[in-house]
């Protein structure tokens, strides 16, 4: 019977659970170990781990990691949460715990942590209608809409009781009036953006999670139901009884662990707020949490049952509504990573990578030109940053940091050691980033002008040699000619060549778009933007009969026009010639507005007998 085994490192303890699975539904918990070690003392405020807890985090995994191998576990997943997330020498716990006790402990952001939440209720509780779903820790506070027991909203909130009682409770731990609006205003300023969305339909189910919602259930039960519930009613009195007690005084009253007495006064803070914004009267609480959702993925996974592809598709949902929210071009993405994918495959021989490396170009292409919302202008840089500081819903931080770099580097430099971003990522990283950089440039140059005019691809590996057979239905002369120019970077990664054949079949009704298009693009660039172009210097033009005089500064009025040359004087008795005609009748206009000049101004434009 395999043995599997998860690792939850919190703000407030780290937890240990070892299970038994016998199938895909049958989970045994065969062992369950608590440390109490707050590892988010002091982090909310300085943004720095405290030496001693780092030290006592990893005396902790050293003993996870004892019983682990005492149990035999064939698998397992050591995450830690808020307390790292944002702690700026979070490295140096990760390295200690890896060297020391051979746990491999990684941080994960919010949304993972909903996800495996939603994993771990959903499991134990089914919600067939729209419920909400809110796990309280430490140092976060995670919400999740549900439809039909699948998330369609997810946020994670800077609420968690140890943050909330280091930053604005007293020592005490009691709180007057006066720090209680304190509380409520800080509460209804985090759920303030959110407000509108949670309210604007009754949730069939509230369902919390996380250590203090269940010390509060077992304080407040609700009566007559098949869950443990809170009694949303008994709450708020447990919550006005308790406010002005110390911590201790709550130890003594209600019997709690000293490091539960001190953050249930903000739990119960939490529940209030929780139950204002859904208008519920209880509040669900399930008994699982974060562990419970690792074990239950890694089991499904080990019996091969686990939806790889409704765990990607939704993935890619949310990288299409992170587009969408910063108006893509739809169209030319996703045609883009329909090439990137084929791609992928017909060179697995090379690269060798499998289905998360796909998953990642596919992520990839759709997000490579979300930066043009921010500018044109190295837009690559742009879509990096907003991929990086995004929330995509079952991304794992080193994979979202992956598909940042690949879209840093689909198009412009190639990766370098020189920019911090990728010398940051390991060895196998930066390949894995090369590598599909250099397959995303091949596919987006296969779409230049966006216009999606390969409607038909194939590619073929010959030796080391990429054949690339293109059928398009417009002339892309374009898009081969930039394709040629931008396959270097996937050459040089895996040492190998690519070929490009292009057969069109041309549309009467494409043709002339692309004539227009083409006209348009031999126009000056400024023209082209909406602006004037500069006017450009005309050709000196030969001197010719019907060419107009050259003008002359006019001549002070004492001079006589009688001087002037015979031979020169009588320009009216020459028969007049068809574009002296012409220039009669432009000037029409303009000399019946203006004074008519006397024969000696008319005689003074004329060349000058020297």
């Amino acid at each position: 019977m395999p043995r599997f085994a998860a690792i939850d490192v919190g703000s407030n303890a780290s937890r240990l659970l070892v299970v038994d699975a016998r199938s895909p539904t049958k989970i045994i918990p065969l062992r369950a170990v608590r440390v109490p070690v707050r590892l988010g003392h002091g982090v909310f405020r300085t943004g720095r781990l405290d030496p001693q807890a780092i030290d006592a985090c990893v005396a902790a995994m050293r003993e996870f990691s004892q019983t682990m191998e005492e149990l035999s576990v064939v698998g397992y997943r050591a995450v830690v949460t808020a307390s790292a997330r944002g702690a700026s020498n979070a490295d140096v716990l990760l390295d200690r715990v890896r060297e020391e006790t051979d746990v491999d402990l990684r941080a994960i952001d919010g949304l993972e942590e909903a996800r495996l939440v939603t994993l771990a209720v959903t499991g134990v509780l089914p919600l067939p209608g729209h419920a909400l779903l809110a796990d309280l820790g430490g140092g976060s506070l995670e919400l999740s809409e549900l439809s039909a027991g699948e998330a369609s909203f997810s946020v994670s909130l800077p609420v968690g009781t140890v943050r909330m009682l280091e930053s604005l409770f007293p020592k005490s731990g009691a709180l007057d009036d006066a720090g209680r609006e304190l509380v409520d205003e800080y509460l209804g300023r985090m759920f303030a953006p959110h407000k509108k969305r949670l309210g604007a339909r009754p949730f069939q189910a509230v369902v919390t999670t996380g250590g203090n919602f269940e010390a509060i259930a077992k304080l407040c039960p609700a009566g007559r139901t098949k869950t443990p519930a809170i009694d949303v009613a008994a709450a708020r009195k447990l919550l006005a009884a308790t406010a002005h007690e110390t911590s201790r005084e709550r130890m003594v009253h209600y019997g709690l662990r000293e490091d539960r007495a001190d953050v249930l006064l903000p739990a119960l803070c939490v529940a209030d707020q929780l139950a204002r914004l859904t208008r519920a009267k209880k509040l669900l609480v399930p008994g699982v949490g974060l562990k419970d959702g690792i074990v239950r993925e890694l089991v499904q996974k080990h019996f091969r049952v686990w939806d790889y592809g409704s765990a990607e598709d939704a993935v890619v949902g949310a990288a299409l509504q992170l587009g969408r929210r910063y108006h893509f071009d739809e169209r030319h993405a996703t045609q883009v990573t329909a090439l990137a994918t084929k791609l992928f495959d017909a060179t697995a021989r090379l690269h060798r990578y499998g289905a998360p490396e796909r998953a990642m170009l596919r992520l990839s292409g759709l997000l490579h030109d979300i930066g043009d919302f921010v500018h044109p202008s190295s837009h690559h840089k742009h879509s990096a940053y907003l991929v990086r500081n995004s929330d995509l819903m079952g991304l794992p931080p080193d994979r979202r940091e992956i598909v940042a770099e690949v879209v840093r580097y689909h198009r412009k430099s190639e990766p370098m050691l020189r920019h911090p971003e990728f010398r940051a990522l390991s060895e196998d990283d930066r390949r894995k980033v090369t590598v599909l950089a250099g397959l995303l440039r091949i596919a987006d140059a296969l779409d230049r002008g966006h216009r999606s005019k390969v409607v038909g691809f194939e590619a073929k590996l010959r030796g080391r040699t990429l054949v690339l057979d293109v059928l398009a239905d417009e002339d892309a002369s374009l898009e081969a000619w930039t394709m040629r120019r931008k396959a270097e970077l996937f050459e040089s990664a895996l040492d190998a060549k690519v070929e490009l054949e292009v057969r069109a079949e041309v549309a009467p009704s494409r043709t002339a778009e692309h004539t227009v298009a083409a006209a348009r693009a031999t126009r000056p660039r400024a023209e082209r933007a909406g602006r004037p172009a500069k006017p450009q210097p005309k050709a000196p033009r030969a001197p010719a009969s019907r060419a107009k005089p050259p003008r002359t500064k006019a001549a002070p009025a004492k001079a006589a026009p009688t001087k002037a040359a015979p031979t020169k004087a009588a320009p009216t008795k020459a028969a007049p010639t068809k574009a002296a005609a012409g220039k009669a009748r432009r000037t029409k206009t303009a000399a019946a507005k203006t004074p008519r000049r006397g024969a000696g101004a008319q005689k003074k434009q004329a060349p000058s007998p020297r």
